[in-house]
């Protein structure tokens, strides 16, 4: 049997699961006054972003760009330059322009560093040090072997830690991807695969090291990941991650959609087969028994080689059939499946592909792309820098 048939041996861990579901209210968000400091934080960031996504420009074409006035641009500017976020790089280089060439300004994006860790593995915990732009200039990774509860919150504390003493440049923010049910507050209140309940990770990593601290739902990220990092074509879209159980991260008009009890995304307790097999949730043919990488690679396991394929396309068509209809009601135009790449892409992809398209409008399918990051291991650290860069920068 090849060696790339399934996904690696590792420890055999829970699976994400809503084995509970807290009891959870989303308030709705204070409405108050706007103060001089609002104006002046949300100006701030109109500067930043424009800089950031648009690249160099002139003080005036950022006034244009962001309807500021052009003393407010300049006063602006002159703060981001003290803060050393923002630099000159002298004069356009372009003949083709009549008179003085204007003077451009850019983000630097090396001015500050961004503290990410991704806690979704099975077999480890991930973190990096990224600029403003993702680009990783340290990583590191600590085995978690049979570490839970305590002993797995110790080592996160651990990994942080490092991170933060290897940054080279003042630290912007910290953002943690982590499996499992995670509130506003950066609580994560239901973690099943890690043994984690009621863990206010962002508070005790803000208060640790004084650096603001944020956390996110790990596929809820990997979808923010995927929107600003990897090209998407989109603002409505979904990722699949089926690394371990089946985990979906939604962004609809580029925002993340969370739902009323912070569980949005939970696919893998969907009943696919009602005569399948006892899922750890207490019914039966749960979608994650159909699909996440585990039990499809057991599966792979105990099949003949020429079994593999259409193994594959059961699997695939199971997700198809699971999409179809939400795909519809949200008229997404893209789809992105993660994952061991020998399960995901391939007779998988294509299956779901297939069913999708049979299942829905011509309207509905006609813009859309599924397509496979499968092996991209960057995309919930990505999706933590997005939660750093939009709540310090408003850059997204």
């Amino acid at each position: 049997m090849a060696e790339s048939a399934v996904p690696p041996a590792g420890p055999r861990r829970p699976q994400r699961s809503l084995l509970q579901v807290p009891a959870l209210e989303r308030r709705p968000p204070e409405r108050t006054k706007a103060s001089t400091l609002d104006s002046r934080v949300h100006n701030r960031s109109l500067v930043l972003a424009t800089l950031y996504h648009e690249g160099p420009r002139s003080r005036s074409e950022i006034a244009r760009a962001t309807g500021l006035t052009a003393p407010t641009v300049s006063a602006l500017v002159a703060d981001l330059e003290e803060d050393r976020l923002v630099a000159h790089i002298g004069p356009r280089q372009d003949g083709a322009r009549i008179g003085k060439p204007a003077s451009l300004v850019r983000i630097e994006d090396d001015a500050v560093s961004l503290v990410v860790l991704d806690l979704s593995h099975n077999d480890r915990f991930s973190g990096a040090v990224l600029n403003l732009r993702g680009e990783a200039v340290e990583r590191l990774d600590m085995p978690l072997g049979d570490a839970l509860g305590p002993a797995a919150h110790e080592l996160v504390l651990t990994l942080a830690a490092e991170l933060v003493e290897a940054a080279p440049r003042r630290i912007l923010g910290i953002g943690v991807g982590s499996p499992g049910i995670i509130d506003d507050t950066g609580t994560i209140r239901l973690a099943a695969h890690l043994g984690w309940t009621d863990l206010p990770l962002a508070a005790e990593l803000t208060a640790r090291f004084g650096i603001p601290a944020y956390v996110g739902n790990d596929v809820n990220l990997a979808a923010l990941g995927v929107l600003h990092f990897r090209d998407a074509r989109t603002q409505n879209l979904m990722v699949i991650s089926i690394e371990h159980g089946v985990g979906a991260g939604l962004i609809v008009g580029g925002e993340r959609v969370e739902g009323e009890q912070f569980a949005a995304g939970e696919l893998g307790h969907v009943t696919v087969d009602e005569d399948g097999e006892l899922c750890m949730c207490g019914r039966r043919g749960c979608l994650d028994l159909a699909i996440s990488a585990g039990p499809l690679g057991r599966r792979l396991e105990l099949a003949a080689e020429e079994r593999w394929p259409a193994l594959r396309s059961e699997a695939g068509r199971a997700l198809g059939t699971v999409l179809a209809p939400i795909i519809s009601v949200l008229n997404l135009n893209e789809i992105v499946l993660t994952g061991p790449p020998e399960l995901v892409d391939g007779e998988f992809l294509d299956a779901a592909r297939e069913i999708v398209r049979a299942r829905t409008l011509g309207p509905v399918n006609t813009s859309l792309d599924i397509r496979s990051l499968a092996g991209d291991t960057d995309l919930t650290l990505l999706g933590g820098a997005c939660l750093v860069l939009a709540a310090e920068l408003g850059v997204f």
